[in-house]
């Protein structure tokens, strides 16, 4: 079972003293709390279990998840209406999904497969293989980042999907785990948490929780009872500054604003 983070400890309790000494500035300074506003709605796919989300040239990219029902789509924003899809083989669970150059490349849970395939057709360009469990993937300038449900951010070569190097997701120097679906924003990574309503903004240089976002009150739009039907899936339209988020299963698409939770003064 993934363990469930409070907003008091993604957010505002005090942390037990890392294993290794750090300056205080790393660990006691307070974490910004943001809220999420949304800002329009748009229609999603119920049957869609999603693990991955992106956004690029006008158009959402998705990959669904479960065994028999795994693919990569490209979907209409305005309408929900899936416009081009490819099927993930039926033995494999499909995960995180980033984009590189004119490639979308896709994980597999198990397995350690990942999936190349063409941008524009969404035909399949072949296989790769990566270290770990495939949950989330996004991509920066440098290549991928990935993340398998431990603390730890794998970055990677985009060609080989090497690892280049690693860090731990610490929040007040106190590692989370549960790390989910990844966008790049800004500079900065975005990631779900298993299970909650938050995301977390990461800092990839350390692995640093540098704020925290609450979903709430999205999820108390979406209205699902299936205890799986979990916020899950980012995606930013770095031309008109939009962020959108979804869930698996989920009615609805929302793109959000972030409200500070306290406002200043």
């Amino acid at each position: 079972m993934k363990r469930l983070l409070s907003l008091a400890l993604l957010a505002a309790a005090p942390q037990a003293a890392p294993p290794v000494a750090a300056p205080a500035a790393m660990t006691d300074a307070p974490v910004p709390v943001f809220v999420a506003r949304v800002v329009a709605r748009y229609p999603h796919d119920t049957g869609a279990f999603t693990e991955g989300l992106l956004y690029r040239d006008g158009a959402l990219y998705e990959s669904i998840g479960l065994e028999g029902r795994s693919e990569v789509r490209r979907v209409s924003l305005v309408d929900g209406r899936v416009t081009a899809r490819a099927r993930i083989p039926a033995s494999e669970f499909g995960e995180g999904l980033a984009a590189w150059g004119e490639e979308l490349v896709s994980l597999t849970w198990h397995g350690g497969v990942a999936h190349r395939w063409d941008v524009r057709t969404l035909r399949p360009r072949g296989n790769g293989r990566f270290t770990g469990e495939g949950w989330g993937l996004t991509s920066d300038a440098a290549g991928f980042v990935q993340s398998d449900g431990t603390a730890t951010l794998r970055f990677l070569d985009p060609r080989t999907l090497a690892v280049h190097r690693t860090v731990t997701v610490t929040l007040r120097g106190r590692p989370v785990t549960q790390v989910n679906e990844l966008e790049a924003v800004d500079g900065a990574l975005f990631a779900n948490v298993w299970h909650t309503p938050y995301l977390l903004r990461i800092d990839p240089a350390t692995g640093r929780v540098t704020a925290v976002v609450d979903l709430r009150p999205v999820v108390a739009q979406v209205q699902v009872t299936d205890p799986e039907a979990v916020a899950n899936g980012i995606a930013w339209d770095a031309a008109h500054r939009r962020l959108f988020v979804t869930g698996k299963l989920w009615p609805a698409l929302f793109e959000i604003a972030l409200d500070p939770a306290t406002p200043p003064g």
